[in-house]
């Protein structure tokens, strides 16, 4: 029997603009330069007549019941618009930590409408591919093809693949979980109110590591502040990272997951040696960002 095996990584916020909320719906509408991890979970899907999923790993407990498991949503929504979709049986090993601002169940998501579009022949650009990521989750397309670039609007807006070279990081997340809803109450904006800042900086797809941090600088994330009056250890988070002469400390996504930058490989390697020493508890990735 066919079985499809592939990767699901963490998605890290680089950038996060709140502009306002549409007067339409009320959805927040963003700009974030997007980057994904070299961590990751793993997902495989074993081809077969029932569609189906089953979690194990370090994470694996957090990720919920399957029914509400978004490997599954996703593959409900794409069989939906594809009539005959050939299905099977998923397996997700969790690594990722669960409600971190890093959109594991989205990437996972993602991986799932890769492997069923690898089974089916499908191109990841079909209009049943696109519109299936859409309906699953906010942050599902930008994951759908893992690079470095923009997204929009409340995520429907995804730019082209900028390609700029891997960034040495290091992930931390103090294992606190923190949902999205109660960071986005806490920014305040009433729908059709914008919220004042400057704008995002142009990011041009042919970067140096120096330059691209350098344009990431005056850049931010607005739902840092938020975050941090739902979960103050955050800011320990930060600090920490900062302690380790990172080149950029910021949060990703709605937090609690923060990254920093590092000069090199090695410098990030030592610097989650020594935050691990003094944190134990927190989960410590170092990676690269691209």
């Amino acid at each position: 029997m066919t079985l499809l095996t592939d990767r699901a990584p963490a998605k890290v916020n680089l950038t996060l603009h709140v502009l306002g909320r549409r007067p339409a719906d009320g959805y927040h509408v963003l700009e974030s330069l997007v980057a994904f991890a070299g961590t990751a979970d793993r997902l495989t899907l074993r081809a077969g007549d029932t569609l189906s999923l089953t979690v194990s790993g370090p994470t694996a407990g957090p990720a919920g019941p399957d029914a509400d498991n978004l490997v599954i949503r996703a593959a409900r929504k794409l069989e939906a618009k594809v009539p005959g979709l050939k299905l099977g049986a998923f397996h997700l090993v969790k690594r990722l930590p669960v409600a971190a601002g890093i959109g594991g169940g989205s990437s996972d998501a993602a991986a799932a409408l890769r492997l069923l579009a690898c089974l089916n022949g499908l191109r990841l650009d079909d209009p049943a591919m696109v519109e299936a990521a859409r309906e699953t989750g906010a942050d599902v397309p930008v994951c759908l093809d893992p690079r470095g670039r923009m997204m929009r609007g409340a995520g429907e807006d995804v730019g082209p693949a900028l390609n700029f070279p891997a960034l040495p990081a290091v992930l931390i997340n103090p294992g606190v979980p923190v949902p999205t809803a109660p960071v986005f109450k806490a920014l305040g904006l009433t729908v059709g109110q914008t919220l004042p800042g400057a704008y995002h900086p142009e990011i041009p797809a042919d970067q140096t590591g120096d330059t691209l941090i350098a344009a990431l600088g005056p850049a931010r994330n607005d739902l840092e502040g938020p975050a941090l009056t739902v979960a103050p250890v955050i800011g320990e988070c930060l600090s920490a990272l900062r302690g380790q002469k990172s080149r950029l400390a910021r949060m990703s996504g709605s937090g609690a997951t923060v990254f920093g930058l590092f000069e090199d490989r090695h410098a990030a390697v030592a610097a989650a040696k020594r935050l691990r020493a003094a944190h134990p508890g927190w989960w410590i990735a170092p990676t690269f960002l691209r």
